[in-house]
């Protein structure tokens, strides 16, 4: 029977602090200019080892009501039926399965996350291009690490179908859309 060593690593937990963290989104309307939005409420976690941060976790909460693209007719469209149908899916998750690249290499450090993004009960994968803002103390002795990532997805693969032929041939509403978040995680107390 062989020995082995067992190795320990520290599991640290960060929850993100959605104060100074934001989920936006931007999407050509008519074909000619781009209207951009976000998600005023979410939540998160970053569960991982520092030595081995390509096991990490991130698990995000957005609730769907919180939309706000700075016009309450739009917004209420939005949370209709025809789009996210707010009522009846009241969140959109992101589960990360894993990532490619270091985060940990410096300050600007580029890596993936991949993992399942839920709409509307529909689960595909995605991938999102990350960047490592920075790390440090606040001056209440909390320790803190910025990310932003950035996607692109087609809605209608969440069920995000509704749309309307324009008379120049075009839609309303494009299909892609642009996804950016700017996340600042907060190290929970051991």
């Amino acid at each position: 029977m062989a020995g082995g060593t067992a190795i320990h690593t520290e599991t640290s937990v960060w929850e993100i602090d959605p104060a100074h963290s934001s989920v936006e989104f931007s999407v050509k309307h008519m074909m000619m200019t781009t209207v951009r939005g976000r998600f005023k409420s979410l939540t998160g976690t970053l569960t991982g080892s520092e030595d081995h941060p390509e096991g990490c976790c991130v698990e995000v909460e957005i609730d769907t009501a919180s939309i706000d693209t700075g016009s309450s007719d739009r917004d209420t469209h939005l949370k209709s039926a025809d789009f996210f149908d707010a009522e009846a899916h009241p969140k959109i998750t992101f589960r990360s399965t894993h990532l490619e690249g270091d985060p940990r290499a410096s300050e600007g450090a580029r890596f993936r996350v991949f993992g399942d993004l839920t709409i509307r009960d529909t689960t595909m994968p995605i991938a999102l291009d990350c960047m490592f803002e920075g790390r440090g103390n606040d001056p209440w002795g909390k320790e803190r690490a910025g990310f932003s990532a950035y996607t692109e997805i087609d809605r209608r693969d969440w069920g995000l179908k509704w749309n309307q032929v324009i008379e120049t041939g075009g839609v309303l509403v494009a299909n892609k859309v642009r996804i950016e978040a700017e996340v600042q995680f907060v190290r929970k107390e051991d």
